[in-house]
């Protein structure tokens, strides 16, 4: 009885602190603190769990710790920021993958019931699709295949007969006799590999961060599952806090889009509506100087600073904030304009923005700075496409119309950094570009701000 109580006070702990670091997860100001708050709970629940399975030779286990922890620790140390985002997709894939061997693992030293069987085929279901899924979205995010939806003539007719063949599949397995060797199970394994797959490449890369957040929700789910096959508590309290904060995630993702959590897993993000046509747009691009943009910034009262995904490409997030410590010594005031799904994850630019000491205070939501867009001298965009596309707002027949995005169209003028006037990853293009008050800077952002801060200087 003692040795059962330790065991349940310490997965009590372990949960607590799982709570506690995923609400600290909230904030960049404590997002490090709550990840090794978090990291703190898992290892007591994985000790705690081998300790009380009796096991005599941990040779094997220890060997997997160390290999895995090398790789781990090589991996993360390797990655750089603009990788961020694929090394979340692999994340996902392998706690996924863990979830369907766990789940297969506990066919085997004990007779399972019906209702134990339904549990483990279901946690080896949702870890195939969130595998594969997560391999496709990190290939996408990669650049490995093209980012753009991929559909067929006939895909949703296949896709529900491939349902219809895993339910059959996922039935059979539950009632024949010997389920650990039974050829139900590897048809179960193979066809929710595929459903993953077919469940992502119709997905645009424009989509990315919500299917990121959505196959993070299913990695969670599957944990659970495998939780409930083996039962083991504090993994069924691990899945459900991973499921259902991914599933939030995914929600609060798709209102920022404007677009329902189906109509981003069924219908390829490039497909116009049927209503209208996207409507050809024409116009000159005006190009300008780092100098030129110096003058006018030099005379900027407020300055509002919108990063995108070409922020991280370039690494430009040190010097975007030597440039705003420049611009408030000169008397501006300086912010932040953040989009929810702006970069290939959720919370990337936040990421890359605290990584270069940017106070969390200046960084505001899309709610909170469109209503004064109007008040800025100066909105200075640094890779930002589709999430500053006026298109959204202006253009019915756009594939992106409705969409949320930031305003900076708005403001007195416009800063445009871009390698050159190629669309972003929604494939569409971009009418900002061609506004009376936009001046495109042509170029690597890092460079292009290194010689406005030199002319500052």
């Amino acid at each position: 009885m003692g040795i059962e109580l330790l065991v349940n006070l310490s997965y009590v702990a372990a949960a607590v602190l799982f709570i506690f670091g995923l609400k600290m997860l909230g904030s960049p100001a404590t997002a490090r603190k709550g990840n090794l708050i978090s990291a703190l709970g898992m290892f007591i629940a994985v000790v705690i769990t081998l300790l009380d399975q009796s096991i005599i030779d941990y040779k094997w286990i220890i060997a997997g710790v160390v290999v895995g922890g090398l790789i781990g620790a090589l991996v993360a140390r390797r990655v750089e920021m603009t990788g961020m985002p694929e090394m979340v997709a692999l994340f996902n894939g392998f706690g996924g993958v863990a979830s369907l061997f766990v789940g297969w693992a506990a066919l085997y030293g004990f007779e399972a019931t019906t209702f134990e069987l339904i549990i483990i085929v279901l946690s080896i279901l949702i870890g195939g699709v969130t595998f594969s899924g997560s391999m496709v979205a990190w290939g996408k995010l990669s650049e490995r295949i093209s980012g753009k939806a991929m559909v067929f003539r006939g895909q949703r007719i296949f896709n529900i007969l491939l349902i219809i063949a895993i339910i059959a599949a996922s039935v059979m397995f539950t009632i024949s006799t010997g389920p650990a060797t039974s050829i139900y199970l590897y048809v179960v394994i193979g066809l929710s590999l595929l459903l993953g797959i077919m469940l992502v490449i119709p997905i645009g890369g424009a989509d990315m961060p919500v299917v990121i957040s959505l196959l993070n929700s299913y990695s969670g789910l599957a944990a659970c599952a495998a939780g409930i096959a083996i039962n083991n508590i504090i993994l069924i309290v691990a899945g459900a806090l991973v499921g259902a904060s991914g599933i939030i995630l995914t929600q609060i993702m798709c209102k920022a889009m404007n677009r329902s959590l189906s109509n981003v897993l069924f219908s390829g993000f490039s497909a116009v509506s049927a209503g209208g046509s996207a409507a050809k747009i024409e116009g000159e691009a005006k190009a300008m100087t780092a100098e030129d943009a110096y003058y006018v910034l030099e005379a900027a009262a407020s300055v509002v600073i919108v990063p995108g995904y070409g922020m991280a490409v370039a690494q430009a997030q040190h010097v975007v904030k030597e440039l705003q410590e420049l611009l408030e010594k000169n008397g501006a005031e300086v912010v932040y304009a953040i989009h929810p799904v702006a970069g290939r994850m959720p919370g990337h630019m936040n990421v890359l923005l605290a990584e270069a000491d940017v106070s969390y205070d200046l960084l505001l939501e899309m709610d909170a700075i469109n209503p004064r867009m109007d008040t800025f001298d100066v909105a200075i965009v640094i890779g930002a496409n589709d999430v500053v596309n006026p298109a959204a707002r202006e253009m019915e027949g756009s594939p992106i119309y409705g969409m949320p995005v930031i305003n900076v169209d708005m403001a007195r003028n416009v800063f445009v950094m871009k390698r050159s006037m190629a669309s972003g990853f929604a494939g569409i293009d971009n009418p900002l570009f061609f506004k009376e008050n936009t001046r495109m800077l042509f170029g690597d952002a890092k460079e292009m701000l290194g010689n406005i801060i030199k002319a500052f200087s």
